[in-house]
């Protein structure tokens, strides 16, 4: 039961992530940061899930880069004028 719930999750992560991708692309480029953290979850929690040989380094890279863009992403919500 506890797989398929990982199973469930990370789809909704790439789903998010695809969403975020779609409006980004419709012209709020600030949300390419969510796009990219939502996309670095997806392949942070396969690579636990499936048991990827992975550093921990690298895992710890790709969350610093995912708070990076998500900051990124929050900063221009903040400033964007609709």
């Amino acid at each position: 039961m506890f797989r398929n719930l990982q199973y469930l999750s990370i789809s909704l992560e790439a789903v998010i992530a695809v969403i975020f991708l779609l409006v980004a692309l419709r012209g709020r480029p600030f949300l390419f940061g969510l796009a990219l953290t939502f996309a670095i979850y997806v392949g942070y929690d396969l690579a636990r899930l499936l048991a990827w040989d992975v550093s921990t380094a690298a895992l710890h890279g790709g969350f610093f880069i995912a708070t990076v863009a998500a900051l990124y992403s929050a900063i221009g919500l903040y400033c964007h004028r609709s």
